[in-house]
This record gives C-alpha cells, structure tokens and sequence, in this order.
C-alpha cells in the first residue's frame, strides 16, 4: 500500500498501465480455461457407493440428473469432531452459486470421509444447505489424492509425496456420458483452488491484498464463519 497520495493524474497514468497487463492476464486465463476444457477425461471404473440423507448413493447419483459435477474434496476426517476451518471458508461460497450451476448443467457436492452424521451436524451448524455425502468406507479420497492413512505415501498435487498426510482438500470434476459412463475430466489442489474463494478474489483488489505476510501460516487468521469477533475458537 502507497505512504503518500498521487496526484489524479499520476494514478490514471499508473492504473491504464496497470489495465494493460490485466487485459493480458484475462486473454491467458481464458487461453488456459480453453485447454483446462480440452484436456483428455478417463472412465471411473469404481462403483463407489456413498452416505447420504436419501440413504446409500451411488456416485451417478451425484450429479442430480445433470450431465457434469464438481466434488469439493471437504477436508473432515472420521475422528474430527468438525470440519477444517479453511475449507468452511471455501464452502461459504457454495450456496448462492448453486442455482446458477444447476442452469448451466453443473451440480456440486461435497464429499468427506467422516461419518454422515458429523457432516449433517456441522452442516446445520453452519448453516448451510448443499449436497454433502460421506465416502466412509470406500476408497473415494484416496483415489483422488486427498486422504492418506498412517504410514501410508500420499502424492498430493500430482507431485508432492506427503507421509502420514491425512486429510487435504481439492476439486475433481466429472462429466456423466448418455450411456452413465462417468468420466474424470479435471483435478486440481492446493493454491488452484484460489479459483473458487470470492472472499480471496475481494481482497487481492484491496490496498491491503490478503494481508497475511507475518502471520504462522498465511491462512491463520481464517475461523469458521460463527467463531469470529473474539468468539472462542475451538
């Protein structure tokens, strides 16, 4: 953030330079999502069934009568007594997108291998009203890279190795065939999911940015949405 104001004239200048490069980075956004689109997609041999409201689903289930879903990979372990505060700031955004997704031929769950009934619990508290299922007992989160047991290797992001990793959180997308087939389009983990945080995409536009720069971690300052202004944090 500047320590001294510009004249109009000087910001103008230094902001229609700035456009420039904004206008760039658009054009390669919009080049990238074009190959993101086009990259090969693969059959989803596995009949993973899952746990929900409506009772045991199948993974076709999922996609609620619509052709294409995006899975958020809901980092809530079988012995956690909530869900990660991190992906609860992601998962504030879900809800008033959704209807425009369904419109547009997309639905989106979340799917987490805790017990359904913590996930319904944490739901309620929360607030919140999209679809969530429990992979308890399949191998769902591990397949996709997001939860690793003891002693056991995790590649998470396609080429980190983590020991012991636990649970960590991503996006994988689907495309459902005339036929059922279901195929994996698209991955991504780690800071690809900046994509999905409006509250991020807000603050990158602020004079202070995200303004995590000396903090533990950058994300530590994040709590869940009910534990703010000096709320305990537990």
């Amino acid at each position: 953030m500047p320590d001294t104001p510009a004249s109009r004239d000087a910001w103008l200048k230094a902001r229609v330079a700035l456009l420039a490069e904004e206008k760039a980075f658009t054009a390669a956004r919009d080049s990238l999502a074009a190959k993101r689109r086009a990259l090969p997609a693969y059959r989803v041999e596995k009949p993973y069934i899952f746990q929900s409201t409506e009772g045991p689903r199948p993974f076709a289930a999922l996609f609620g009568g619509r052709s294409q879903l995006i899975v958020y990979h809901f980092m809530f372990g079988p012995g956690w007594q909530q869900g990660c505060k991190s992906c609860s700031f992601w998962a504030d955004n879900f809800d008033g997108i959704i209807p425009h997704l369904n419109q547009r031929d997309v639905s989106l769950a979340c799917v987490s291998s805790a017990p359904l009934e913590k996930l319904l619990a944490f739901r309620k508290r929360m607030g919140w009203d999209f679809d969530w299922v429990s992979s308890k007992g399949t191998t769902f989160n591990s397949d996709f890279g997001v939860s690793g047991g003891a002693g056991e290797t995790l590649i998470y992001n396609f080429d980190k190795p983590h020991e012991d990793a636990g649970e960590l959180p991503g996006i994988s997308v689907f495309a459902k065939g005339n036929d059922g087939t279901i195929l994996h389009t698209y991955s991504c983990y780690a800071r690809g999911l900046d994509m999905l945080n409006a509250a991020y995409q807000f603050l990158d536009l602020t004079p202070k940015g995200r303004n995590e720069a000396g903090l533990p971690y950058p994300m530590s300052w994040v709590r869940h949405h009910d534990k703010y202004e000096g709320k305990n944090d537990d």
